[in-house]
Order: C-alpha cells, then structure tokens, then sequence
C-alpha cells in the first residue's frame, strides 16, 4: 500500500521486475518511487525560465505503491540495521501493512528471520526490486501474522 502520508501524491501499482528506492517525499515521509522520477530534467535557460523554475510549484515525484504480502529483495541494507537485527546487505523480504488505522505509518517488511521494520526506518536511497506482487506461499495467514507483528516490539 501506500502510507498514509503519501495520499495526496500521486501515485501508481508497482509492477513485477521493477525497482525502486525509498524517497523522501516533500511530505517529510519515505516511500518507494521509480528512480525513473528522480532523474534531473534538462532545465531551459534564459531569464524567463530562471523566473519561471523560482515561482513552479516543486516537480512531483510519483509514489509506487505495493501491495500487502508482495515478495520484494531490498539491496544495500545499512550496517546499522544489518548489525542489530543481524541481516545480511542483501535480503529477501515480505512487504507489509502494520495496521489500517490513520496517521499512523503503517508500511514495513518483514526479513526472513521475523524480524520487521517500518519503511520510515530504511535508508533514503536503497535499493528494492519488485518480485512478486503477492504471496504466494500456501498456508499463510494474515491473522497469525498480525498477532505476531504487534506483540513484537516496534522499530
């Protein structure tokens, strides 16, 4: 899903294949984006566009969003995060919607090991690439997972 603070951003399904990077977005909060839309544009130059640029509203970067249960491989972990929940630089993980109360962020993965952690606590930049945009494990089910989740302390 997308996080509640990224609703009044555009945005669009993620697609299997593809990857992201987690964004800061000028809400002050991190998602996934393409980083197809964080590359410089070519800027016309002249006086007219100099004034134009300054008073534009800021380019929109447009926000993937992932589904529940969605197998995803985030790359470039930090030694931070590999060194507390003992990760590895490169793993495969399950994204997950924490909860759907308001206001509160609510979108994470969970690493192999049950260890989970909130998108706002990865590193701005790194890398993640789309697998599958389900689960498709038979014998999952969410009610156990959510139990396990909130009992969990949070990140």
């Amino acid at each position: 899903m997308c996080d509640y603070s990224l609703y009044g951003i555009a945005n669009r399904l993620a697609e299997e294949g593809e990857v992201l990077v987690v964004h800061r977005f000028h809400t002050g909060s991190k998602g996934l984006t393409s980083p197809e839309y964080l590359k410089p544009t070519e800027q016309p130059k002249g006086l007219m566009a100099n004034l134009k640029r300054t008073f534009a509203a800021p380019p929109s970067v447009c926000a993937v969003c992932i589904p529940d249960g969605a197998q995803l491989i985030l790359h470039e972990i930090s030694p931070t995060l590999q060194q507390v929940h003992g990760l590895s630089t490169t793993e495969a993980v399950t994204f997950r919607q924490l909860s759907a109360n308001f206001a509160t962020y609510r979108d994470a993965v969970e690493f192999k090991n049950g260890v989970t952690v909130r998108l706002q606590d990865l590193e701005e930049g790194q890398s993640v690439k789309v697998l599958a945009l389900s689960c498709e494990r038979p014998g999952v089910r969410e009610g156990k997972f959510i139990r396990q989740v909130f009992s969990s302390p949070p990140y």
